[in-house]
């Protein structure tokens, strides 16, 4: 498994790029433009899928795995729970969801 595993991500394209590039500090101006490079580089990889997969399985928190960047890894994450949990649309953090209206609580 170990073998498998080491074959598929020393075929990644991604693997003579500049690493910064996959993890770019900030979240504007040139941030936009390390992440479109990044993911055009992910386009030509022929080991993605498993990159990809690879990310979401084990939760990876930053940068741009298999052609998705951190935000959309999360908002596919969120849409997930939503889906394996249909009561998290009626949650909110500070009030009381009941049928589709939300009862705020008072702190006192």
């Amino acid at each position: 498994m170990v073998a498998a595993a080491k074959h598929w991500w020393s075929a990644a394209a991604c693997q003579f790029a500049e690493r910064d590039l996959f993890f770019p500090v900030s979240s504007s101006g040139l941030f936009l433009e390390q992440v479109a490079e990044a993911k055009q580089t992910c386009a030509r990889c022929q080991v993605q899928p498993q990159y990809l997969a690879f990310a979401l399985r084990t939760r990876q928190p930053h940068g741009v795995w298999g052609g998705m960047s951190e935000q959309e890894r999360y908002l596919l994450w969120e849409r997930d729970e939503r889906r394996n949990d249909p009561g998290a649309d009626k949650r909110v953090t500070c009030g009381k969801a009941v049928g589709d209206e939300l009862i705020q609580v008072q702190r006192s």
